[in-house]
């Protein structure tokens, strides 16, 4: 017998989960995607394009955050877990590479591709339980819930405009509310959050590393823009020093205490699969604030001494300025309380713009990073504890 036909199909409750050479693989998909997505709303920064690019960053957010829990149940080296991720990647690539004429030529392409992704990978694991196991019936009711998601997302693929992006956020609303609703379905009843018998740690690592890959992305993007800036002067050259900062800042932020703290809250809870749902909405916020602040890092390097505008002000500050709040929201579930440090840097941000529209983007950004590092040194000087 070899040592994969060995491989259980579950993991074994037994002793915590690790991350696997597969899901790590899994995860470079995600970061084509994340740089599909800051590039495309660099490309045109609109308040429409900010929408539909909103919408479609919710979407990528779900295809991999579904997985994450399929894989958090499941032995992604069982060979039949394998060959199914390997499958999801194909289709995220396909996906992705659709990410900039999602609302053009590409629209029902990127629709195809999502849905195939939640239905696929639902089905896969029905077929592969056993029908007497507890967990059947979750992967059902969910199933009912990614058909109705799949429709939508078809639909919207076969419009066009404005009806489009109604589909899709109709898409959108009904895959994040099911977790809410305990995936309720007619006949079926619905899930309580004690019913997802999850690993909170191998959880909580998972979403640690997508934060990982969304500042891996940032600084690349950082690098890249230095090397094609037209004058290597010394207003380039301070521009990269602040961008790389706020980089650095952003990973203090989260995992200088947050991320470890994190996954003992999840670990010491009764119910993992509570938190483990609250984590899903408020990292989707918090990698938001990345994607952003490296679309406002990357006008700051092209331009720094270009004067503001409503767009540019709206992702250097904007950018960290979501990523501020979603870890707030992060830590009040870890903490049980408001982080002051984040609090203040939030109204610090808020204050920069009036500001931003008599100065330049070097500056801004500047002084944005100035607040991030304010807040990383606040958070480390005064740790708090994690909630019992």
């Amino acid at each position: 017998m070899t040592r994969h036909a060995r491989q259980p199909l579950l993991r074994d409750r037994g002793e915590q989960s690790r991350v696997t050479n597969e899901e790590l693989f899994f995860d470079l998909i995600y970061a084509f995607a994340v740089t599909q997505l800051s590039h495309r709303l660099l490309a045109d920064l609109t308040l429409v394009n900010a929408g539909q690019t909103l919408v479609l960053w919710f979407a990528v957010w779900l295809g991999w955050q579904y997985t994450c829990w399929v894989t958090n149940w499941f032995n992604p080296e069982h060979p039949r877990m394998r060959l199914l991720l390997f499958a999801l990647m194909l289709t995220g690539l396909a996906l992705s590479a659709t990410i900039p004429a999602a609302f053009a030529a590409a629209g029902l392409a990127f629709g195809l591709c999502f849905a195939a992704i939640q239905v696929i990978r639902t089905v896969v694991v029905l077929v592969s339980l056993p029908r007497d196991h507890a967990l059947v019936p979750n992967f059902q009711r969910i199933l009912a819930w990614v058909f109705l998601s799949a429709t939508l997302w078809i639909a919207g693929g076969l419009a066009e405009g404005n009806l489009r992006l109604a589909f899709w956020i109709a898409g959108v609303a009904c895959e994040y509310a099911a977790p809410m609703l305990g995936f309720a379905v007619p006949g079926l009843g619905r899930s309580a959050s004690t019913d997802w018998t999850i690993d909170g740690g191998h959880l909580a690592e998972r979403n640690q590393l997508f934060v990982m890959i969304a500042l891996g992305e940032s600084v690349l993007a950082t690098g890249a823009s230095f090397s094609q800036a037209p004058h290597f002067d010394l207003p380039t050259v301070i521009a990269l020093m602040a961008a790389f900062a706020g980089s650095v800042a952003m990973w203090w932020v989260y995992f200088d205490t947050g991320s470890r703290d994190g996954t003992e809250a999840i670990e010491r809870s009764a119910d993992p699969g509570r938190i483990g749902a609250r984590f899903h909405y408020v990292h989707v916020i918090l990698i938001a604030g990345v994607i952003v602040a490296a679309v406002g890092d990357e006008l700051m390097l092209h331009r720094p001494g270009e004067r503001m505008d409503t767009a540019a002000a709206a992702v250097l500050v904007g950018g960290p300025l979501i990523y501020l709040a979603g870890n707030m929201a992060y830590k009040r579930i870890v903490y049980g309380g408001t982080s002051l440090s984040h609090l203040v840097g939030v109204v610090l941000l808020l204050a920069l713009l009036p500001l931003a529209f008599v100065t330049d983007r070097l500056m801004i950004g500047g002084l944005a990073t100035l607040v991030m590092i304010g807040v990383a040194t606040m958070q480390t000087l005064h740790p708090r504890k994690v909630r019992s």
